[in-house]
């Protein structure tokens, strides 16, 4: 089942059991995700919408959320932050688990010394090879950081 039909399918199970805050949040995922389809379909790439670009979508609506905690958090708004963190983790059981700071640094540095990169220089090479096979699993804000402490050493 691909992870549009998975999404409707929760949205649906939401509205049988009358979840309010899971409705909304699905309203928003299949909303983004229609707006998607449009963009797809018109312009000069016209393609289909696969799981690849509702997961990029995803990610990027998981970032945001991340990033309204942050401020709700400093700014003491809890009533708001539950409802941020709520949709967090709903937008987040649709990807793959995100690989731990420790795993991230470890994944870093082994990928670093396979491309025997030894300087700031060579992160572009480090970060397009983590890409290719981490793209899901990785978060690469953290992985940038792990990587320029240690190829500027």
């Amino acid at each position: 089942m691909d992870l549009k039909n998975k999404i409707n399918l929760d949205y649906n199970e939401a509205l049988k059991a009358k979840d309010k805050s899971k409705i909304s949040t699905y309203r928003l995922i299949l909303s983004a995700i229609k707006d998607l389809d449009i963009a797809n379909r018109s312009g000069p790439n016209k393609k289909d919408t696969d799981d690849d670009d509702i997961k990029k979508l995803l990610k990027k609506m998981i970032k945001q959320r991340a990033e309204s905690i942050d401020v709700y958090k400093k700014n003491n708004r809890d009533d708001l932050l539950k409802i941020e963190e709520n949709e967090h983790k709903i937008l987040s059981d649709y990807l793959p688990k995100q690989l731990s700071e420790e795993e991230t640094k470890k994944i870093c540095s082994e990928v670093a010394q396979k491309l025997g990169a030894s300087s700031i220089k060579d992160m572009g090479k480090v970060m397009g090879e983590l890409k290719k096979n981490y793209s899901d699993t990785l978060d690469f804000s953290k992985a940038g950081s792990i990587l320029k402490e240690i190829l500027g050493k």
